[in-house]
């Protein structure tokens, strides 16, 4: 018997080689496609939209008045017999009446919103009067039976009012000033209860001299 020659054995090593090629081959798609369907398919985690409430927009407050500077105004009467002064200040008013002889008063209260002012005194006193845009007040004065009109501009210092009070000489002293826009004074200097014209004071620094011993006048605020 012959023996099978090289070219029947390269032959046969050909054949099981194709055969083992298409094997594996077979077996790596199905492994594959095992796979992919054992997989889980990824599941969507999609977190619900926040709700959108409407949102409310407060309504901004109106706007207030606003309050007026702190100033001191002065001036005279419309008969020009006396003069008045008032200091403002954060919406309180103190003012000051006199006529530079022996009629003065001290009047105080609030400031309205609007400018209005109703000032109250000792016996009955009481001045009535309206800022006008922060630069005059317009009003009247009652006192001891009488009305008198006025107009104060708003002054700056020196102008103003001006008070000392001490006891000099064992008598007690209350002095008020009040400063005009142009220098001029009016005031009067309070004795033991009795009035009398008050001596000027230096402006610059509000020294006086009363029975010889020097005072010192402060301006006056509320």
């Amino acid at each position: 018997m012959k023996r099978p020659g090289p070219l029947l054995t390269l032959l046969a090593g050909l054949l099981l080689g194709v055969f083992m090629l298409s094997l594996n081959a077979t077996t790596g798609t199905k492994s594959a496609s095992s796979y992919r369907e054992e997989s889980p398919s990824p599941k969507a985690s999609a977190s619900p939209a926040p709700s959108s409430s409407p949102t409310t927009t407060a309504p901004s407050p109106s706007p207030s008045k606003s309050a007026f500077p702190n100033a001191d105004y002065a001036g005279r009467t419309d008969d020009d017999s006396s003069a008045v002064a008032v200091s403002l200040r954060d919406g309180k008013a103190i003012a000051y009446f006199c006529d530079g002889r022996d009629k003065e008063s001290w009047l105080k209260g609030n400031v309205k919103d609007d400018g209005t002012m109703k000032l109250t005194g000792k016996n009955g006193a009481e001045l009535n009067g309206t800022l006008k845009d922060g630069k005059s007040i317009r009003g009247t004065v009652d006192l001891g039976g009488q009305r008198y009109g006025f107009t104060a501009d708003k002054a700056v210092r020196p102008s103003g009012l001006y008070r000392a009070t001490a006891t000099v000489r064992g008598a007690k002293i209350d002095g008020g000033w009040i400063v005009l826009p142009g220098g001029k004074q009016v005031g009067i200097l309070d004795r033991d209860g009795k009035p009398s014209a008050a001596p000027e004071i230096d402006p610059e620094t509000g020294a006086v001299t009363i029975d010889g011993q020097t005072l010192t006048a402060r301006p006056v605020t509320p």
